[in-house]
């Protein structure tokens, strides 16, 4: 787990590596963020990851003294490395996906960090890492008109969009369904990856990128190649959401 979150992360820097300040202020298809935005975002929010580890209290502080005004403070966190030099940037996100990535290897598999949503163990936080730096990743790709070759990583994505089914209901304030949901996707390599019941009605299937792509947002559901069979499951498909926090606006679809 922690290899590949090292290996997402090497990724992203890759497709940046070379970029220089006008790349860096390139528009993303997040709203009013650039790439520069995108990168300083998971700069930020590793070092978030890093105090929730190693002083869960002053955490705790901080989160109240520094989310009072809610999401915005995303957005100030984001807003931090706009301007500052894409090295300079670069470097300092490097820095700390790296102690992330240690400090995390360092966790007790029984503890549990706390964070924005509920307090989550090691495992699960290095999959929440990951799922984010992908999708991220996404953003930079789409704002540099670059096709990236999807990997077996997107198992960790797919498997906390399959977690999450019940949090998105309730992010829109409604209960969760309370039948099986069966997930069949076809992954990059063309293995079959699946969760839930076999025999369970309400279902969705299609392909693992796509799948992704809906959980965490980068894509309308209309673009997708995703089927959904059952009343809870064709619910869920325009609501799903494998990130912490309010209902996300998602994206408008592409086709006409």
């Amino acid at each position: 787990m922690v290899a590949d979150l090292i290996a997402e992360g090497a990724e992203l820097e890759a497709l940046v590596g070379g970029s220089g300040p006008t790349e860096f202020a390139a528009g993303t298809p997040a709203a009013g963020w650039t790439v520069a935005h995108q990168v300083a975002h998971l700069a930020w929010t590793d070092r978030w990851t890093l105090l929730a580890v190693r002083d869960p209290a002053g955490f705790a502080a901080a989160l109240g003294r520094e989310f009072a005004d809610g999401a915005a403070a995303v957005d100030r966190g984001a807003a931090e490395g706009v301007g500052e030099d894409p090295a300079a940037l670069l470097e300092r996100w490097r820095a700390g996906r790296a102690e992330v990535a240690a400090a995390l290897a360092e966790v007790p598999p029984d503890v549990r960090v706390p964070w924005f949503g509920p307090p989550m163990k090691a495992r699960s936080m290095l999959t929440a890492r990951l799922m984010e730096t992908w999708a991220h990743g996404q953003d930079v790709a789409d704002a540099l008109g670059v096709e990236r070759v999807p990997t077996d990583r997107l198992r960790h994505v797919a498997h906390l969009g399959v977690r999450t089914v019940g949090f998105a209901f309730a992010a829109h304030g409604r209960p969760a369904p309370d039948v099986p949901f069966r997930f069949e996707l076809r992954s990059p390599g063309g293995e079959s990856w699946c969760w839930g019941a076999a025999d369970a009605a309400d279902r969705v299937s299609g392909p693992a990128l796509d799948f992704c792509l809906l959980v965490t947002q980068r894509r309308h559901r209309d673009d997708l190649a995703l089927t959904a069979e059952g009343e809870a499951a064709r619910a869920w498909l325009p609501i799903a959401q494998a990130f912490a926090g309010p209902p996300g606006e998602g994206r408008p679809p592409r086709r006409g």
